[in-house]
């Protein structure tokens, strides 16, 4: 009887260090389980930051000693890309509030685009070189600064360009299509109700208008002087005009610095170095996050859907 109740007792104990050795393991399995959940989620939470852009890369930098402040341009000019007013303005007042800022840089590498929203960007120029005496803009450009590019970059104390930049431009176009003789090959028949005689203005699936057209070229004719005056005003006595100056020829950067389109040569760490005195480069472009860049083509795309035509569009190219 004293063995059987010795294996029973035996057993038992086995049976026991089975289950604690079971539970244990299982709590085991769910620290780490818990353990890779958790890496995971940091994972995805520093990628969503990055894309969202909440890690700036100025941030290590500010409060470090002088340094010339970037602020970058590039690309086509308009209200939903990376160069518009709403980046470009407020990458340039951080640029020139910071207490470091011996200078500011604006490298532009853009071939043009809207008019206001080029107009915009140089209004701010000019507010801030008049806020901010002591620190000075230039403008250092890469492979083109031409027509809207051009517009922003007059605002600035000195143009620099490589001696093959493209620049100039100095011209304004309102581009369209006319579908009218495919239309009647195809055997497609134009219904447009408008109220409002040129509310269907230069519409590209009907007859040209010409009182519609002359308006237009009126139009464009006035934004172009609007340009040319900005031209002036910001190059001065720097501008050696010729016939050629406003007709929307480019120049390589050579001829511009003879035309006096320009200043002279230099690259952003040259400028830095040499004529901000500031070797010391901290990017203050403002990077537009994920949540924003997503915002923005979802409004496009309801502009399209509910008919907001782009025909005509005017754009300094």
């Amino acid at each position: 009887m004293s063995e059987q109740n010795n294996n029973n007792n035996w057993e038992r104990g086995v049976l026991e260090k089975l289950a604690l050795s079971a539970l244990q393991e299982q709590r085991r399995a769910r620290h780490w389980s818990i353990f890779f959940k958790v890496l995971t989620f940091g994972y995805l939470f520093i990628i969503l930051f990055v894309f969202m852009g909440w890690f700036d890369s100025k941030d290590g930098a500010l409060g470090s000693g002088k340094h010339t402040a970037l602020v970058d341009l590039q690309g086509v000019i308009s209200s939903d890309s990376r160069a518009s007013a709403d980046t470009i303005i407020p990458s340039l007042q951080e640029a020139f509030k910071d207490k470091n800022t011996q200078g500011v840089i604006l490298r532009i590498n853009s071939p043009g685009g809207s008019p206001v929203q080029s107009g915009q960007i140089n209004d701010e120029i000019h507010r801030l070189r008049a806020l901010h005496p002591a620190i000075p803009l230039y403008v250092v450009v890469e492979d083109i600064c031409a027509s809207g590019g051009y517009y922003v970059a007059v605002a600035a104390d000195k143009i620099f360009v490589d001696k093959a930049s493209l620049i100039g431009s100095i011209g304004v176009l309102m581009d369209g299509f006319g579908y009218t003789g495919t239309m009647e090959k195809l055997g497609v028949e134009r219904r447009l109700i408008t109220a409002g005689s040129n509310k269907g203005f230069l519409d590209p699936f009907s007859p040209a208008n010409p009182a519609q057209q002359e308006y237009a070229k009126q139009m464009v004719e006035q934004i172009h002087q609007q340009f040319i005056d900005v031209v002036k005003e910001g190059r001065g006595k720097r501008l050696k005009e010729s016939p050629d100056t406003f007709s929307g020829l480019v120049w390589n950067g050579q001829k511009g610095v003879e035309l006096g389109l320009v200043d002279g040569y230099g690259s952003l760490e040259s400028v830095a170095r040499d004529v901000i005195k500031a070797e010391k480069i901290v990017d203050f472009t403002v990077q537009e996050g994920f949540a924003d860049r997503l915002a923005k083509r979802l409004g496009a795309g309801v502009a399209s859907a509910i008919g907001f035509s782009t025909q005509g569009r005017v754009t300094l190219h």
